[in-house]
C-alpha cells in the first residue's frame, strides 16, 4: 500500500505540476506571436472545462474496467497532450487543442486516481490519503510555475517536452508498481452535480459554496492576468515569474501548515472576513508595481489571504455539511471547477480593455464576497442541529 500512495501521489503531483508549468510560459507565447492577451484566459479555460465535463464520463468508465488500466490511459494522453503543445507551439489552434487533450486525461487520472485511494482506504483511513492526495497536490502547484518559468529559460518548448518525458516515465513506473485494487463499489465516480447536492442549497451553506466560487474565481483570474500585467510594467521574465509563484506557493504553504491550525472552532468566518480583506489589500498593491520585489510582495500578499481563505472555508464548509462530507465536498469541487472555467477568459478579456485596473475590481470583488459571510452568520438555518437527517 505504501508503494502506490506514493506512486498516486507522484500521479496527482506531475498532473498538477502539468497545470502550472504552463503559468509563466503561456503568456510569452501568446506576447511573442502577437496575438490577443485573451487567448491566455482562452488556453487555460479549455483545459478546465475539458476536465470538467469528462470527469463524471472517467468516473464511469474506472467503475467498469478499473482504476489501473484508466491511470495508464490517462497518462499517455497527458504526455501526449504536453508533447503536442511543444510541437506545435507557432499554432494556435494546435495548441488549443492540446490544452483540450490535456484537460479530457487529467480528468481521467483524476477519478481513477481518487477512486483507487477509496478502494484501497478504510473509512477510519481514508482522510489520511486523500490528505496526502491534497499535499501532492499543492506540490504541484508551488514547483509547477517555478519549474515552467526556469525550464521557459532555455527554450519555450523545454517544459512541456520535459513535463511529457517526465509523466511517461511515471507511466512505466505505474505498470510495473500499481495492482488493481479490490473493488469496494462506485461511491467515487464525481458526478456534474452532485448527489443531494440541491438538499444543500436550502441552508446557509450555500454561501459558503457561493464564497469557494469567489475565491477561486479570483485565484484563476490572477493567474491568467499576473504575468501579462508585469510584462508590461517591468518587463518580466517566464523565469522570474517562475520564482515569484514559487515563493507565493510556500507563503501559502506556511499559511495552511502554520496559521490555520490556530483557527479555533467557532471562529472561522471571522477568519475568513479577515482573509478577504487581505486578500484585497494585495490586489490592490499589485497595480502600482514599479519593481521584482514589489511584485513579489503584492502577490504573496495576495496569497496569504486567498490561501487563508481557501484552506478554512474547507474546513468550515465540512463542519457544516450535517454530515453530508462527501456531497459537500463534491459541491465545492463543482464550485471551485466552475470558477477555473470562468475567470480566465473573462479576467484575460477585460485586461485587453482595462490592463492593471482588472485588480481593482477583482478587489472590489473580495470585499462584496464578505457579504457572503455575514448572510451565513445571520442565517439560524443550519445542517448543524439537523445533523444527518435532513434529506
Amino acid at each position: 500500500m505504501k508503494k502506490a500512495i506514493v506512486l498516486l501521489m507522484s500521479v496527482q503531483f506531475f498532473v498538477y505540476l502539468g497545470f502550472g508549468i504552463i503559468i509563466p510560459v503561456l503568456p510569452e507565447v501568446i506576447v511573442q506571436q502577437q496575438l490577443s492577451e485573451v487567448h491566455v484566459g482562452g488556453l487555460l479555460t479549455v483545459y478546465s472545462l475539458a476536465s470538467f465535463f469528462t470527469a463524471p464520463l472517467w468516473g464511469s468508465l474506472s467503475d467498469r474496467t478499473g482504476r489501473k488500466k484508466l491511470i495508464m490511459v490517462g497518462l499517455v494522453g497527458f504526455s501526449l497532450s504536453f508533447f503536442l503543445f511543444a510541437l506545435f507551439i507557432d499554432n494556435l489552434t494546435l495548441m488549443y487543442i492540446s490544452r483540450v487533450v490535456g484537460g479530457i486525461f487529467s480528468g481521467a487520472l483524476y477519478t481513477a486516481v481518487t477512486g483507487f485511494v477509496g478502494d484501497m482506504t478504510t473509512e477510519e483511513n481514508r482522510n489520511q490519503y486523500m490528505g496526502f492526495l491534497g499535499m501532492s497536490i499543492g506540490l504541484g502547484f508551488i514547483f509547477g510555475p517555478a519549474l515552467g518559468g526556469v525550464l521557459g529559460d532555455i527554450s519555450l518548448q523545454t517544459p512541456f517536452l520535459a513535463s511529457g518525458i517526465l509523466t511517461l516515465l511515471i507511466l512505466v513506473y505505474a505498470s510495473i508498481i500499481l495492482q488493481e485494487p479490490k473493488r469496494q463499489g462506485e461511491a467515487n465516480k464525481r458526478a456534474l452535480l452532485p448527489k443531494g447536492g440541491l438538499v444543500l442549497w436550502q441552508y446557509r451553506i450555500r454561501n459558503l459554496f457561493l464564497l469557494s466560487f469567489m475565491v477561486t474565481l479570483i485565484l484563476a483570474g490572477i493567474e491568467s492576468t499576473f504575468q501579462l500585467f508585469q510584462i508590461s510594467k517591468i518587463d518580466i521574465t517566464p523565469k522570474q515569474v517562475g520564482y515569484l509563484f514559487m515563493a507565493s506557493g510556500f507563503v501559502d504553504a506556511a499559511i495552511q501548515g502554520g496559521v490555520v491550525r490556530r483557527v479555533k472552532n467557532g471562529s472561522e468566518a471571522k477568519w475568513i472576513l479577515g482573509a478577504q480583506i487581505v486578500t484585497a489589500i494585495g490586489l490592490l498593491m499589485i497595480p502600482f508595481t514599479s519593481s521584482l520585489f514589489w511584485a513579489g510582495f503584492a502577490l504573496s500578499v495576495f496569497t496569504a489571504g486567498n490561501a487563508l481563505a481557501r484552506t478554512v472555508l474547507v474546513s468550515l464548509t465540512s463542519k457544516e455539511s450535517g454530515g453530508k462530507y462527501g456531497t459537500a465536498a463534491g459541491m465545492t469541487y463543482s464550485m471551485d471547477n466552475m470558477g477555473r472555467i470562468i475567470a480566465p477568459i473573462l479576467f484575460a478579456w477585460l485586461f485587453t480593455r482595462m490592463n492593471g485596473d482588472i485588480y481593482y475590481i477583482s478587489a472590489g470583488l473580495a470585499i462584496l464576497s464578505i457579504v457572503w459571510i455575514i448572510l451565513f452568520r445571520k442565517s439560524t438555518k443550519s445542517l448543524r442541529s439537523i445533523g444527518t437527517s435532513a434529506k
